[in-house]
């Protein structure tokens, strides 16, 4: 008989017990790294899409109401395009809590960003996000208004506890 020789022994490959092992760790290193993607995922998700959107929808509705006039009072701008009577306007009033929103200072939006319709405070059942804005006064003159927005999903993605909201804030002064 002759004797395998050294490199003949290692060309066999690896026993069964060898690669069953090999295996168990690879699934312990896994296993340990799939929080860290759920994570990943639900992070990108709730502070990169949707709280890019919640900005974009605030910034939205500032636009819309620093485009009326300083006095005005009346315009529906719950509706797209804005309605010359049943609204706030430019009216001193609103909350700037999505949790406590005030008729006719809030509105809704689908999924897809479409403006809701609503009457009186009822909720719509489709809505997932929701802004809200206040216009305060300013000094003493009465020249100037506070114009303040904030927007806000209905829900986060994941187990995370609050909601992606964002807020904006400026100044509107007369007659301009």
């Amino acid at each position: 008989l002759r004797r395998p020789r050294v490199h003949e022994r290692l060309a066999r490959g690896f026993s069964l017990l060898e690669t069953l092992f090999a295996l168990v760790i690879l699934l312990i290193v896994a296993l340990g790294i799939i929080p860290l993607g759920f994570i990943a995922t639900t992070t990108t998700e709730n502070q990169g899409h949707l709280m890019a959107r919640v900005m974009e929808y605030a910034q939205d509705k500032m636009e819309q109401l620093l485009s009326l006039s300083y006095a005005d009072t009346t315009s529906d701008t719950r509706v797209f395009p804005a309605l010359d009577t049943g609204g706030s306007g430019l009216k001193v009033g609103g909350s700037s809590n999505v949790s406590t929103p005030v008729t006719p200072y809030v509105d809704f939006l689908d999924v897809n960003g479409n403006v809701l319709t609503t009457t009186g405070a009822a909720e719509p059942a489709n809505w997932f996000y929701k802004r809200v804005w206040a216009i305060e006064a300013v000094g003493t003159a009465g020249t100037l208004k506070r114009v303040t927005v904030t927007a806000a999903t209905r829900t986060a993605v994941g187990f995370v506890g609050a909601v992606p909201s964002a807020t904006v804030s400026s100044l509107k002064s007369y007659p301009f």
